[in-house]
Order: C-alpha cells, then structure tokens, then sequence
C-alpha cells in the first residue's frame, strides 16, 4: 500500500451505468476510494448507503466518492438500482487496483483462507497525493469520519 503523502496509483476502471472514471482525471478534486468486499451483503450496502446519505455534503467541499469492488459492473447496476446509490461504483474485476492499493488480502472465515478486499478507505488530495487512509474498516459511523477529514483539508 503506499504511504500518505505519496502519490495514489492512477487507474482507469469501468462504472456502473457503462462509463469509465480516471483518478487523475479528478484533479484538483480531493477522491475519496472506499474499498468494500462485496456487492449486496450486509456491511458493503451499509457502507455504499452511507456514503449515498452523505453524497450532497461531500459534493458540497468538491470531493468525488467513488466505491471499489472487484465485483463486474452489471453487479454495480443492480446493487445501485436495488438500494437508491448515488455514488459511482468502480469495478476491478481483475484486482490490479486493489493489489496497487493493498488492500487485496489473505482473510478468513470459519477457518477457510481465501482472497478478498480488507475494506478500506483512502482520501487523496487534489494534489493526487494521499491524505489518509483508514484500514480495516468498520462500518457505523465511517462516512461521517471520512466526511469530517474532507473538511479539514
């Protein structure tokens, strides 16, 4: 994962509804990235809505919110249709991204290791520099501490 205050990997990755976004082409907008496991499961929804509940303020400091799966966009179409998201969701279907960003992980459940997505967040500067990143996410209460980071800057 690089550091804060090093400059965030550029990527360029496909969106729901069919249009692809560019990191670098969001300058000198600060981005914030949420990484989440999942399309449709219980955390990655609460998330996703959060951010959605607090889009209009993030809009409102010029910040872009974009969320992260590895999941194909048709995926993102239905969880964005199915729960009212208003936030672009980005797929990285063959984790590059993720792998860049470190946050493809070993994990395990019920005593199985496989590979996935730790859910992180990371606030990157209009420099393109990051700002900080929060690892190993829990959900309640997130959005609102990403959101108070964004009005610091």
């Amino acid at each position: 994962m690089p550091d804060v205050a090093e400059m965030a990997p550029d990527f360029t990755l496909p969106r729901d509804g069919g249009d692809s976004v560019s990191l670098s082409s969001q300058r000198p907008a600060p981005v914030v990235l949420f990484f989440y496991p999942k399309a449709d499961t219980s955390g990655c929804t609460k998330e996703a809505v959060a951010f959605t509940d607090l889009s209009e303020a993030f809009e409102a400091t010029g910040t872009r919110v974009f969320g992260v799966s590895k999941d194909p966009v048709k995926k993102l179409d239905k969880f964005r249709d199915k729960h009212g998201l208003g936030i672009p969701l980005l797929s990285d279907e063959e984790t590059d991204i993720c792998e860049q960003y470190g946050v493809w992980k070993e994990k395990s459940m019920y005593g199985k290791k496989y590979m996935g997505i730790e859910r992180t967040t990371v606030l990157i500067g209009g420099d393109g520099k990051i700002v900080r990143i929060w690892p190993k996410v829990k959900v309640p209460g997130h959005a609102e501490d990403v959101l108070e980071a964004v009005k610091a800057l």
